[in-house]
């Protein structure tokens, strides 16, 4: 079976080159050394939590990575893996279609299209499958990783610790509805940061910090600006337009606000609006609002195409 590298299914941690039994992530209890209890005292694990332990560790082990006993194929991304399905039924998604996928000989084939999901990546999706096995997958997670493992999560279902810990991680705003309830959640937790939260840490705004001016005549927070500037020139266009437009953007006047907004798009032109066939401006009204409340008002329109005149 075409599998991830290993004896079958075993999955690589490409920073380290271990497969996933060997990663010292978290464990399903507190291990022979025993963990911290009450009041600093060392709790000595019991006999259950240890058989249980080993259990979990032999499922993820002899079942996931190598794919022993398999009586279900799953293919996805042209991998197949040799998995279990009394193991795949904890997840709604796997279980709907192991019960709509004929058996042959005992054994059920199923497969997994992401085609429309492009956010559900081939490490993002292994990572999700694992913890379906063993919590070991949760050491897995990483900045890099954390989106595709929360989109595959989110996709698979019934692991909302796995979802927690993932979205937990840094993480740009969503682009496909395969987050469910999480799409939501991001999109405000990046509006907040991107007008409230990152201003302040530059310096940026009319809560900023008096900077005193460097020999040259410029102050330091223009370094902060400039900042902003450059992430403001790379979010969608839809997260810029209602970042903009916020009163809770608070970085001074309207004015100060519109030249904002006026530099960024002339940085996005170079950038993620380049060559998009559309054309972003920024419009500033005087003597009160006339767009939803904001004084500072950004539109976007499709340019208009040259029209050729043909000559008889």
């Amino acid at each position: 079976m075409n599998g991830h590298g290993g004896p079958s299914n075993g999955v690589v941690d490409t920073r380290e080159g271990e497969s996933y039994a060997h990663h010292t992530g978290p464990s399903t209890s507190a291990g022979a050394g025993g963990a911290p209890g009450l009041n600093g005292y060392v709790q000595t694990p019991s006999p259950y939590q240890l058989h249980n332990e080993e259990i979990v560790n032999h499922l993820y082990h002899a079942g996931f990575q190598t794919g022993h006993y398999a009586d279900t194929i799953l293919h996805v991304h042209q991998n197949a893996y040799r998995l279990h399905a009394i193991i795949l039924s904890r997840s709604p998604f796997l279980a709907h279609l192991m019960s709509t996928s004929p058996q042959s000989g005992g054994q059920r084939t199923i497969f997994v299209h992401l085609e429309h999901e492009p956010e559900v990546t081939e490490e993002g999706f292994a990572i999700a499958l694992g913890y379906l096995y063993s919590s070991v997958s949760l050491g897995l997670i990483r900045p890099e990783n954390a989106r595709s493992v929360l989109a595959g999560g989110c996709l698979l279902g019934g692991m909302d610790d796995l979802c927690g810990y993932a979205y937990e991680q840094p993480l740009p705003p969503p682009r496909t509805a395969v987050f469910g309830s999480y799409a939501d959640r991001l999109r405000r937790d990046v509006f907040q940061f991107l007008v409230v939260t990152l201003p302040h840490m530059l310096n940026v705004g009319s809560a900023a910090t008096p900077t005193t001016p460097s020999a040259d005549g410029s102050a330091s927070a223009d370094a902060g600006r400039d900042t902003l500037l450059q992430v403001f020139a790379r979010v969608p266009f839809d997260l810029f337009k209602t970042a903009v437009e916020s009163p809770t953007f608070q970085i001074g006047s309207d004015q100060t606000r519109f030249k904002f907004a006026k530099d960024a798009i002339e940085l996005r032109k170079r950038g993620i609006a380049r060559g998009q066939g559309a054309e972003e401006t920024v419009v500033l009204a005087f003597g009160g609002s006339n767009f939803g409340g904001s004084a500072v008002h950004v539109t976007r329109k499709l340019r208009r195409r040259p029209l050729w005149k043909v000559n008889s």
